[in-house]
């Protein structure tokens, strides 16, 4: 799998409307199921079904749950070798779990879902970058 591949299948996502818990393209979906999503459209099955969760899981639990399971299944990138086609996680607050992740779709833009809007092609701006705690490739990822 390419890493421009990942980027337009991303893409084609863009629009779907937000809904928490879902990964469905064009209908719904959150942050954690546009990942889930590109997964099945390029590698087939998903390792392993999320557990449900809240809105406010990552806080609640205080544990790293999406960081581990990108351990389990997603390639480490050191933050500041990432590149389009990879996986970024976000945490909020410095003391608080990553609940949030994106596509990098270009150097200096992200793909990504959040509550109240359709999934969009943003700025990669100093602000998420502040943010960004995690880095992960697909496995398989060619250049």
């Amino acid at each position: 799998m390419r890493r421009d591949e990942i980027v337009e299948t991303a893409r084609l996502w863009l629009g779907t409307p937000y809904h928490h818990q879902a990964s469905l393209r064009g209908v719904g979906c959150d942050c954690l199921g546009l990942v889930r999503g590109i997964w099945r459209d390029l590698l087939g099955d998903e390792p392993e079904a999320p557990p449900p969760y809240s809105p406010s899981w990552a806080e609640s639990l205080q544990q790293e749950t999406l960081a581990g399971a990108a351990l389990r299944h997603l390639v480490p990138v050191a933050i500041g070798a990432e590149r389009p086609g990879d996986v970024l996680l976000f945490r909020w607050r410095e003391h608080l779990p990553a609940k949030h992740c994106a596509i990098l779709s270009e150097p200096d833009r992200i793909i990504h879902a959040h509550d109240g809007a359709a999934i969009a092609e943003v700025a990669f701006t100093p602000w998420w970058r502040r943010h960004l705690s995690h880095a992960f490739s697909f496995p398989g990822v060619t250049d």
